[in-house]
């Protein structure tokens, strides 16, 4: 078993859980776009960016309004560059930056280019009728791999001059894996005691959507299994990766292509 990618602690929703030969296509897996449901407490920063942290910085009042934390929103979205929270699992000179942190160690780890396609305001609430009295702050995320949402948190309570950490998160999407479709954790158990946990296992390829595909004559197929290279009429960029069919439907391999020689090679073959 393996998975592709994990959550922190604090945090629910959908856990991409591989089987048997789905574990050699988890790098795959890990490239699909990930969407968000978040809370941000404003007015309190915390060492951990999440509500499990100790506070660093908190604010005599918050005053902010809808527009202008839409405005800080917008300065998230693309390509950017963002530093991981001190406690998360990046490694430094061979260890988790979590397990130097709680040692007490200061941990700066360096900004590194993460992808936000979109950023979502999805609630902006006054809590209480006291002036200064922080909002509740709702925001859907879709993201690439690397992206600590903790971070975005932190970055926009800091951009708004208030402080800020994650209160919740949910994990609602990765790729085409929805949390409406997932399978909670007591029923995945219901379904071993009972033994029909087959029921809940999806086919190999239904991750691998983003791939262009690409069917094979039998005599390729073969050769294709036996780890030879393919010299096909259907050429590719350089580089470019595909899922590789045989003539009755079954995911064969995943090949990548080799401009130099013309040839399609393969990267995962399946039995």
């Amino acid at each position: 078993m393996g998975h592709a990618g994990t959550l922190d602690p604090a945090a629910m929703g959908v856990l991409v859980v591989c089987l048997g030969q789905a574990v050699r296509i988890s790098e795959y897996l890990m490239e699909l776009r990930k969407t968000y449901r978040a809370v941000i407490k404003l007015g309190i920063a915390t060492d951990t960016y999440d509500a499990e942290g100790s506070p660093t910085f908190t604010a005599d009042s918050v005053d902010v309004s809808r527009e202008s934390v839409v405005a800080v929103l917008e300065r998230f979205v693309g390509e950017i560059q963002q530093a991981p929270p001190s406690y998360s699992a990046v490694k430094v000179a061979g260890q988790r930056a979590y397990q130097l942190a709680r040692k007490g160690q200061q941990v700066a780890l360096k900004p590194r280019p993460v992808v936000v396609y979109r950023i979502d305001l999805h609630r902006f609430a006054q809590t209480g009728a006291r002036p200064g009295e922080p909002p509740i702050v709702e925001i859907e995320v879709e993201c690439g791999k690397g992206t600590y949402v903790r971070s975005i948190a932190h970055d926009i309570g800091r951009e708004l001059g208030c402080g800020g950490h994650l209160a919740e998160l949910v994990r609602t999407r990765v790729g085409p894996f929805d949390i409406d479709s997932a399978v909670e954790i007591s029923a995945l158990e219901a379904a071993f005691d009972s033994d029909s946990w087959q029921e809940m296992v999806l086919p190999m390829d239904c991750g691998l959507a983003h791939l262009p595909a690409m069917t094979l004559g039998v005599a390729d197929e073969q050769d294709l299994r036996h780890g030879q290279a393919l010299s096909l009429d259907e050429r590719g960029a350089e580089g470019e990766v595909r899922r590789a069919y045989g003539e009755d439907g079954s995911l064969a391999a995943i090949v990548r292509y080799d401009a130099s020689e013309g040839a399609w090679r393969p990267r995962k073959v399946f039995g």
